[in-house]
């Protein structure tokens, strides 16, 4: 028996960051730090991200089987450039006469949670995925994982669960020259955003070779 979850807005607090973060897309250059981020998830948020327990083994052949040309992964970096959270578009199979369907899945680190990382992940894959002709957003997860529901409804999601599972899935306008435009703008911004980190990353790094400190990642 599936029941369904009526689309509710759901109160965020307020963030301790002062700035929204900037969601950059990935590409295969990326591929190690988007598995230095899933590895460092502990044993009960890789059950959640990925249904199931989860190994090290498990996720080093996920991220190796990535396609960065097929599908869109975006990140959100810190300022040692580290990535602190990944979502992953997943475009699945197109069937004829089937209304065109993207998965997403999400993954934020303990420590940078409760800031809005996973709702602005969630926006832009979103928008892309509307930008790229899809029609359907659709997310799968363990119905006791409360974040995701949340995320979910916070967007405008319908909510069904079934099994022990949860279903959510967001029907997309299509693309239109404003939402382009919006995502081009937020990919500006978030190079921006990366470019000042790497350089002042790179101050510091030089700042600590000069007075014989050791460097930190």
């Amino acid at each position: 028996m599936t029941k369904s979850l009526s689309s509710t807005p759901v109160t965020v607090g307020p963030s301790t960051n002062p700035s929204p973060p900037q969601v950059r897309e990935l590409h295969d250059g990326h591929r190690e730090a988007v598995l230095r981020h899933l590895v460092a998830l502990g044993p009960e948020d890789r059950h959640l991200r990925f249904g199931s327990p989860t190994s090290d083994i498990v996720i080093e052949r996920y991220v190796a089987n990535l396609d960065f040309s097929r599908d869109a992964v975006f990140g959100v970096f810190n300022g040692a450039l580290n990535l602190i959270g990944i979502a992953h578009l997943a475009y699945l199979p197109a069937k004829r006469g089937a209304l065109r369907t993207a998965e997403f899945g999400v993954s934020v680190l303990l420590g940078e949670r409760h800031r809005g990382l996973g709702a602005a992940l969630l926006k832009r894959a979103a928008m892309h995925a509307r930008n790229t002709q899809i029609t359907t957003l659709f997310v799968h997860c363990l119905a006791n994982n409360k974040a995701m529901m949340n995320l979910a409804q916070k967007l405008g999601m319908r909510v069904e669960f079934a099994y022990g599972d949860a279903d959510a899935y967001l029907i997309l306008p299509p693309a239109n020259v404003q939402s382009i435009l919006n995502e081009a703008t937020q990919e500006q911004m978030a190079d921006l955003d990366y470019a000042v980190k790497a350089n002042l990353k790179q101050s510091k790094q030089i700042w600590r070779w000069f007075f014989g400190m050791p460097n930190r990642s």
